[in-house]
């Protein structure tokens, strides 16, 4: 359903697991935390 809102790879850098960002994003919302705690498993 958001596939189409997600990067194309092309030039430049190479994108992160789309996954990973995604757990990121919806972690970051349900628990209301700021970015700088993420946990580290999302990377930084």
């Amino acid at each position: 359903m958001i596939e189409p809102s997600l990067p194309v790879s092309g030039c430049g850098r190479r994108w992160r697991d789309h996954r990973q960002v995604i757990n990121a994003i919806l972690w970051k919302l349900r628990t209301g935390s700021p970015w700088r705690d993420l946990p580290d498993r999302y990377g930084p």
